[in-house]
């Protein structure tokens, strides 16, 4: 793979200072990543993976040869958002089927979730046990005792 990790980097015109820059890590960790003598996590492939557009399956096992190095272009806008968000199979689906509605329908839906914030936001800020009786009496005479019968 550190060889792989180069040839990103150089690809791109890259030092190893901007391409770590790019990634937020240090510079002697891609050094260390070069020549073997690291091994970067997996958090640090996805991120190479996002950030340069670069093919997981070829960056981890070189599959497809250097031909196969970069993801094909994005075929739509939504794809090439996916792609730089890292977004998940069910987020697309939520992005599409929004994205899909009606201006009408997306700004209840917008509605509904400030409507639904505020309410969870003044439910959580209140006292939660606000609508409890204090005292036994208060209870019994907001929920009176229900007699079925006689008992004994």
């Amino acid at each position: 793979m550190h060889e792989r990790i180069k040839k990103i980097r150089r690809f791109c015109s890259l030092t190893q200072q901007e391409f770590a820059d790019r990634l937020g890590i240090t510079r002697n960790n891609i050094a260390g990543y070069e020549t073997g003598k690291r091994s970067p996590s997996d958090a640090v492939i996805s991120l190479i993976c996002t950030k340069f557009g670069v093919n997981e399956d070829w960056l981890r096992t070189g599959a497809g040869g250097d031909d196969n190095m970069f993801l094909p272009e994005p075929e739509d806008e939504l794809e090439a958002f996916a792609r730089k968000y890292n977004v998940t199979g069910l987020e697309r689906i939520f992005l599409e089927k929004y994205l899909g509605l009606k201006q009408t329908e997306r700004d209840a839906v917008i509605r509904f979730m400030a409507d639904l914030a505020e309410e969870v936001t003044d439910y959580s800020s209140g006292d939660l046990f606000a609508d409890i009786p204090d005292t036994p009496e208060e209870l019994e005479a907001q929920y009176p005792p229900v007699h079925r019968g006689k008992v004994g």
